[in-house]
């Protein structure tokens, strides 16, 4: 990528009544005005415009017109720096048709522009200081929301609240080091004492305790970015296909009264008070003899562990080893055990290892809202607020277990006594794992700035 190029991309899916042509570069402007009838390199910012756009006619008579009208749009202008990307740019609205969007781009790259990579703008956006690194990288997760809760999540990282708490961090951090290294400056001076270790470690300890806590909203964030995972377990035949079918509306799994129906999982997902849940129905669990069905059953217990829920289906009261062999295996998950086709009768099974049993009939009851309620809370995922801070990105988990590693070592120096330079040089580490997240007093590689923008669409 040349930063110098002026660059252009449709900003819009195709297809739609209309469509959006972004273009931002030290050309946009002259660029645009060769193209659209109308505007000059003289335009003033923040303003839009109707403009038409003409073409050569292709293989025009020379008794005929040599020209022709593609469209008539809207121009929308802005100037540096105050624009998306920091640079001149422009977004020209036009009608939605592929053949004008393809014309209006190729009038565009015939006059200087060149087609924009995927994340290029927002890459530049980066780069000319207009977001720090960590809420470019919402830029994408919110294109990507697909719930509430998800794009709650991302509008707080990219609003800069992640970014903010990561700023206060830092500023503790170099409380910590200056006073390290004053120390150090002044060691000879046996009278001076400019940081008391006692007060050290203890702020040490709080800056510590917030990067845990942030780390540890990964597991939520990824939650919420990928869907709470849910494994549909249970005997053969005891409804688990037909609870799928009945939670998405739909004839996703095949139901038979055949025993063995289900041989591999099967994935879908629904959206439950604004939370995306992402169901797995499993083979059935039995003895067969069977070696393809006993792939699926163990496909089953691969399920189980990856689960964060687990809806154990039964139509009669399980026999003591199943329970004790299932709650071995879900110990660490959130199980919910539901007695189905209550229609056909009760079973003598109120509560299983502390857990209240669910009554449903997949089959025939009018609703499964109180299981559909049961399944939100089991997930715990807290209510998100605006200002919330969550880490959904496994490049910023990885940084803030490094910088915990990190921290973990200076919390072990203070507590000795060890030299004051020692703990410097961890405290700098840790300063550059959180300037990892943001990019921000940091150069980061090419290779992670390729990387993080790679997947986005292009013309973001």
């Amino acid at each position: 990528m040349n930063n110098n190029d002026t660059i252009c991309a449709p900003a819009t899916a195709p297809g739609g009544a209309i469509a959006l042509i972004r273009i931002s570069g030290p050309k946009a402007l002259s660029i645009t005005s060769s193209v659209c009838c109308g505007i000059t390199a003289t335009t003033p910012a923040n303003t839009i415009h109707f403009a038409r756009i003409t073409a050569p006619v292709p293989d025009a008579s020379p008794s005929g017109n040599t020209t022709e009208v593609i469209d008539e749009t809207l121009v929308s202008i802005f100037r540096a720096p105050h624009s998306y990307t920091g640079e001149d740019s422009v977004e020209i609205s036009c009608h939605g048709s592929r053949y004008i969007t393809r014309r209006i781009l190729d009038l565009l790259v015939q006059a200087g522009c060149r087609m924009a990579q995927p994340g290029e703008f927002t890459k530049r956006a980066y780069l000319n200081g207009k977001m720090d690194l960590s809420q470019a990288e919402a830029v994408a997760d919110l294109i990507a929301s697909t719930n509430r809760a998800s794009h709650q999540m991302a509008m707080s990282q990219l609003r800069g609240h992640f970014s903010s708490e990561l700023s206060k961090l830092r500023d503790q951090l170099l409380e910590l080091t200056t006073l390290l290294e004053l120390e150090l400056d002044f060691s000879d001076h046996e009278d001076l004492e400019f940081a008391d270790r006692t007060q050290l470690l203890t702020l040490a300890e709080k800056t510590d305790q917030r990067i845990t806590t942030l780390a540890h909203s990964f597991e939520t964030g990824l939650a919420l970015k990928q869907g709470v995972p849910v494994a549909i377990i249970g005997r053969t035949n005891v409804g688990k296909s037909t609870l799928l079918n009945r939670l998405l509306k739909e004839e996703r799994a095949i139901v038979s009264d055949v025993h063995g129906t289900t041989r591999d999982t099967i994935e879908d997902v629904i959206d439950i008070q604004g939370i995306t849940f992402r169901f797995i129905d499993t083979a059935g669990i039995r003895q067969t003899t069977d070696q393809v069905e006993r792939i699926g059953i163990q496909r089953t217990y691969d399920a189980i562990t990856k689960a964060r829920i687990v809806l154990w289906l039964f139509d009669q009261a399980p026999a003591e080893a199943e329970v004790a062999d299932l709650l071995k295996r879900t110990e660490d998950k959130a199980l919910i055990p539901i007695h189905n086709k209550s229609d056909l009768g009760p079973v003598d099974c109120t509560a299983i290892a502390g857990r209240p049993v669910i009554s449903i009939s997949a089959k025939h009851a009018p609703s499964l809202d109180a299981l559909e309620l049961a399944i939100y809370q089991a997930a715990n995922i807290p209510e998100i607020q605006d200002s919330d801070i969550i880490v959904s990105s496994a490049r910023h988990y990885q940084a803030l277990q490094q910088a915990h590693e990190n921290l973990s070592r200076v919390l072990i120096g203070l507590r000795q006594n060890l030299p004051s330079d020692l703990l410097s040089e961890d405290l700098r580490l840790v300063l550059d794992n959180l300037a990892q997240i943001t990019g921000q007093a940091r150069i980061m590689p090419t290779e992670v700035l390729e990387n993080i923008f790679k997947h986005y669409c292009v013309g973001k």
